[in-house]
């Protein structure tokens, strides 16, 4: 993986070419996450691509203040897009039919690519806000430090979310 850090700093510096090192180096991981927030790959696609400009733009401009790290920042970016997007929408999301399509995880086996398919259908029934600290805890494996950063919210508002979804994932259970 490329050293993020140093790619962003060599964009602010005025090397736009180094952008596509960030790109390189996050595409994949963002893409997954963006899909599973937003409920489709073509949607999940338009959310990355969005916070890419987003992010070019703040860097180029030396809005990006260095407080959390340059993937940290980026999944934030994402994770606010995505989460705009279904309020915008003022809809359920669309069924994860596409998440079989995704990108999966490296060393993958099909089974798990199956399960995390499965998530998503699962995710489906989920607000916005209790699908984003799901999957960012427990499919990306942030900490619940992390996901409040990443969700701009406080610790406590993390896991009283958490307690939310799995109540709601709990109820869902009880009646399929």
């Amino acid at each position: 993986m490329p050293d993020l850090e140093a790619a962003a700093a060599r964009v602010a510096a005025g090397d736009v070419q180094a952008f596509g090192e960030i790109v390189e180096g996050t595409s994949r991981e963002l893409v997954r996450l963006a899909a599973r927030l937003s409920g489709s790959l073509p949607d999940g696609e338009d959310v990355v691509q969005d916070a890419y400009v987003r992010a070019f733009r703040a860097l180029v401009a030396g809005r990006f203040d260095g407080r959390s790290s340059v993937k940290t920042w980026l999944y934030q970016i994402v994770t606010h897009r995505a989460i705009d997007g279904l309020r915008s929408t003022a809809r359920s999301p669309m069924p994860l039919g596409h998440l079989d399509e995704l990108p999966t995880p490296a060393g993958a086996t099909p089974e798990a690519h199956l399960a995390l398919v499965e998530l998503g259908e699962w995710l489906e029934v989920l607000p916005a806000e209790q699908r984003a600290v799901v999957v960012l805890k427990s499919v990306e494996g942030f900490s619940s430090k992390e996901t409040a950063e990443i969700l701009g919210c406080s610790e406590g508002a993390v896991e009283q979310r958490l307690v939310r979804a799995r109540a709601t994932l709990r109820a869902r259970r009880g009646t399929t």
